[in-house]
């Protein structure tokens, strides 16, 4: 049986075609590009699933609905060994690898493009113990990167977050560590690993973090 999401998919999918093909040609390139990433995302689906939900058994924070900017830096990250390839990094070191499998820009800008186009999805919340309290009062520093209700800031740099709760306390554990944002290429790692020193411990992390989930997703 197909599930509600996978006929949204294709009626979007479908309609965006109709439109494109009533346009012109250039919109047509971009509904192909969907489908191009469509393909390309099926390696992909092994972790993160085909509705970009996530595992954390995968260690593969859901990415369904992420801006296609963001998906696109974070993979030419990959590639280039600016991220992934700390020792103390598991997640990392398996995207390292999978990244590698797009041939080109072109294969980039398609699989980002593709998960973009994925409905968002908010997983259950997995981490116990924080302060929504306290957390709003330490994510006042987080707003001018990822915005008052956490939906992001392409301009900066600062992605949606209302996605795994236990990924993003990992990343920033890494980002406090140094396991992420210590490349001197990673200009935006850079500053959120200044940011994540604000967070003086990992309760003050999960009070964030509980805050994040208070917030309405869109």
């Amino acid at each position: 049986m197909v599930s509600k999401r996978n006929r949204y998919r294709a009626l979007t999918l479908s309609g965006c075609l109709a439109l494109l093909v009533a346009f012109g040609s250039p919109g047509l390139t971009a509904a192909q590009d969907l489908q191009r990433g469509e393909e390309l995302y099926g390696l992909c689906s092994q972790c993160h699933g085909p509705e970009g939900a996530g595992s954390r058994l995968a260690l593969a924070p859901a990415i369904a609905g992420l801006g296609g900017w963001y998906v696109t830096r974070q993979l030419q990250k990959f590639q280039a060994g600016i991220r992934g390839l700390h020792p103390n990094d598991v997640g990392g070191l398996r995207m390292y690898p999978m990244s590698l499998s797009l041939k080109d820009e072109s294969d980039v800008d398609s699989v980002s493009a593709y998960v973009a186009s994925l409905p968002p999805v908010r997983p259950a919340p997995e981490l116990t113990g924080g302060d929504p309290a306290r957390g709003k009062i330490l994510w006042a520093p987080c707003v001018a990167c990822h915005g008052a209700d956490a939906q992001g800031n392409e301009q900066l740099g600062g992605p949606r977050l209302h996605g795994s709760d236990w990924y993003l306390l990992t990343q920033l554990e890494h980002f406090k560590s140094g396991i992420r944002g210590s490349n001197p290429q990673d200009v935006q790692g850079a500053l959120m690993r200044a940011m994540s020193n604000t967070l003086v411990d990992e309760q003050a992390m999960k009070d964030v973090l509980a805050y994040i989930q208070t917030l309405p997703g869109k």
